[in-house]
């Protein structure tokens, strides 16, 4: 009976041991992965909308209406017309992908029937430029010592930088020269360049700004006038440098030229953009405001430019050649 009594004690003592045991297991913390233990903390506590930027007021709606970010875990409004993002500079508007190539087309075909909204071939070139164009052309400044100095100090050129009675007072074959003479001959102001709004990287956008403002220095250095056909000539050249859609998109308003500038442009003007484009430079990379007390001549050599035939004296020749056949048909000869 005793042996019994013996028997049944250490069975119960063993059974109280082992509850024991199985309480301080369950007790004690359990160590989970890193990954684990954020997501079960994250979906534990309740979301705060003021713990990111991106996390709207109504982040619980993750099905329809938020998406997860993966550096923070923190769920946040789909990008959306209705929502968007900051803007990442002064001016800046994000868009969206169905808003970007809306943009672009009705751009394009506007400025085509108008080439002169200089507005419409600002959001063209913006709204066309990315996802890749536009970082080769900052990739190429990085790889030139001289692009890289100015991505660093970002100049601009506008009238406050620049002082055009400065320049007129240049040497006459002065780069600074040429520059203002094709500004009072053209009737152009440096100040009409729009600022870039559409492009999310915000050292591209001043790449693109960039190649607005020098492009009045591209008519300099080519001698290229401001009329339809000087204006496709020299977007033909531009594309052959820079590879910027907007530049050969441009070209299409070759159709809109009269039969014989369009016969001058395939003859003449297109095969010296496709040559000189190609060879020179990236003219992306010139610091005008260093070379402006340099002779053009000596610049175009540098760069590997030749200068195209005079287009402005080609079309007054031409002019001078109609009036006086118009004049000898009105005498009956």
């Amino acid at each position: 009976m005793e042996a019994s009594l013996v028997r049944v004690r250490a069975g119960l003592g063993a059974s109280v041991a082992s509850v024991a045991s199985a309480a301080s297991v369950s007790s004690s913390p359990v160590s989970l992965p890193s990954s684990l233990s954020s997501a079960s903390s994250a979906a534990s506590s309740p979301a705060s909308p003021r713990s990111s930027p991106s996390t709207g007021r109504h982040a619980i709606c993750r099905f329809s209406t938020t998406t997860k970010t993966p550096s923070t875990g923190m769920m946040a409004r789909r990008f959306s017309a209705l929502n968007r993002p900051p803007p990442k500079y002064p001016g800046h508007v994000p868009l969206t992908r169905i808003e970007q190539a809306g943009m672009a087309l009705g751009s394009g075909i506007m400025s085509l029937l108008n080439p002169y909204r200089a507005d419409l071939i600002a959001t063209l070139g913006e709204t066309t430029a990315t996802p890749y164009f536009i970082y080769r052309l900052r990739d190429a400044m990085l790889a030139h010592p001289t692009g890289r100095r100015i991505l660093r100090q970002r100049p601009r050129i506008s009238s406050k930088t620049m002082s055009l009675p400065a320049l007129r007072a240049l040497p006459p074959n002065s780069v600074g020269r040429a520059y203002a003479s094709w500004l009072d001959r053209e009737g152009v102001s440096p100040d009409t360049r729009s600022p870039v709004r559409y492009i999310d990287d915000e050292e591209c956008a001043y790449v693109m700004q960039r190649y607005r403002e020098c492009h009045d220095f591209y008519h300099a250095l080519t001698g290229l006038p401001t009329v339809r056909e000087g204006e496709v000539a020299l977007k033909a050249f531009e594309f052959a440098n820079t590879l910027l859609p907007m530049t050969g998109l441009s070209m299409l308003a070759v159709a809109t030229l009269k039969p014989a500038e369009r016969r001058r442009f395939f003859s003449v003007y297109m095969p010296w953009a496709v040559k000189n484009g190609v060879r020179s430079q990236d003219i992306i990379n010139v610091f005008w405001e260093e070379e402006l007390e340099r002779d053009v001549d000596d610049l175009r050599r540098e760069l590997g430019i030749e200068q195209p035939p005079d287009l402005r004296e080609i079309r007054k020749r031409e002019k001078g050649e109609k009036k006086r056949l118009k004049e000898m048909r009105a005498q009956g000869m």
